[in-house]
C-alpha cells in the first residue's frame, strides 16, 4: 500500500474505500470486507448517515478514518464532531473535512478555525476541506494561516480539474478523488475499455491504477463486496506513458456530475 505525506507530516494511505450511498445497515460488511482486502482508509461523512455501521465495521485498530462535517453545521464544528465521534465508536479521526465551503453562507473561513482548534484539542489528526476551489483556499489560508492537508474534489478521467490540482501541488496540498469512477459511466469508454483489455485488467482497475499514477490519493466505492479485492488489486496495474496521456486527454471542463461548489 502506497502512502502520501500529508502537509502536516503524517501519512495518508493513497487508495482507499468511499462509503457514500452504502446504507447504515450495509456498510460494516463493505468496510470488513475492504479491511479484508487490504484496504486502510475508510472514508465516510455526516450527511452519508452511516457512521454508526462504518464504526462497527472498523475490526482493525490501523485504520485511517475520514468523516466531515455537513454544511448545516459550519457554526458548531465541535458538537458535529463529537456526534460523529461517537457514532464511530471512536475518541478521535484520522482526518477531519469540511464537507463544502458554502460561500454564500460565508462562514467557512468560522468553520475553518474550528477545525484548527478540533486539532488542538486532538479530536482529529489532521484536518482538510472537500469541494474547495482555489479562491475558498486563499481565503482560508490568508485568514488563519493553516493550510489543508487534503482536497477532497470531485475528479475523474472526464472532468480532471486541473486548475486545482495545480493549487493543491503549489501549496502541499493532497488532492483526493470522489466519484473517481465517473459515477460508472467511464466504465464504458472505449478508451478505457480497449486499455482494460490490453493489460488484462477491469475497466475500473485501469481508472483507479490513473488516479494513482497521478499522485492522487482515491477513494473508490462500491457496496458489491465481491468487487473490493478486484479494485485493491488497481495497485498492480502499471500504465504506460501512452494509457496515462490517452486517460489525461479525456478531460472535459464541462464534466462536472455533482453539485458545483459555489451553487450548493
Amino acid at each position: 500500500m502506497t502512502s502520501l505525506t500529508l502537509n502536516d507530516a503524517r501519512m495518508i494511505p493513497q487508495l482507499g474505500l468511499g462509503t457514500y450511498q452504502i446504507p447504515d445497515a450495509q456498510v460494516a460488511a463493505i468496510v470488513r470486507g475492504g479491511l479484508d482486502a487490504g484496504f486502510r482508509l475508510i472514508d465516510t461523512a455526516a450527511i452519508y448517515h452511516n457512521e454508526r455501521g462504518v464504526g462497527e465495521g472498523l475490526v482493525h485498530d490501523d485504520v485511517f478514518l475520514t468523516t466531515k462535517l455537513w454544511n448545516d453545521r459550519h457554526a458548531d464544528a465541535a458538537a458535529a464532531l463529537d456526534e460523529s465521534l461517537a457514532l464511530l465508536g471512536r475518541d478521535e479521526v484520522d482526518l477531519y473535512l469540511i464537507h463544502w465551503p458554502r460561500p454564500e453562507a460565508d462562514d467557512y473561513v468560522d468553520a475553518w478555525r474550528a477545525l484548527v482548534d478540533l486539532r488542538e484539542a486532538g479530536k482529529t489528526r489532521s484536518i482538510g476541506v472537500s469541494n474547495f476551489l482555489p479562491e475558498h483556499l486563499d481565503r482560508i489560508i490568508a485568514e488563519t494561516g493553516v493550510t489543508p492537508a487534503v482536497n477532497q474534489i470531485e475528479l475523474h478521467p472526464t472532468f480532471q480539474q486541473r486548475d486545482c490540482v495545480a493549487y493543491h501541488a503549489d501549496h502541499g496540498i493532497v488532492t483526493q478523488s470522489w466519484s473517481p469512477l465517473g459515477q460508472g459511466e467511464t466504465l464504458k469508454d472505449d478508451r478505457i475499455v480497449a486499455i482494460a483489455d490490453r493489460l488484462g485488467a477491469t475497466p475500473a482497475q485501469v481508472i483507479i491504477a490513473w488516479h494513482l499514477a497521478k499522485g492522487f490519493s482515491v477513494i473508490p466505492k462500491t457496496a458489491n463486496v465481491d468487487r473490493l479485492p478486484s479494485n485493491f488489486a488497481a495497485q498492480e496495474v502499471k500504465l504506460a506513458d501512452d494509457d496515462i496521456a490517452a486517460i489525461d486527454a479525456m478531460n472535459d471542463r464541462d464534466g462536472r456530475m455533482g453539485p458545483h461548489p459555489n451553487e450548493l
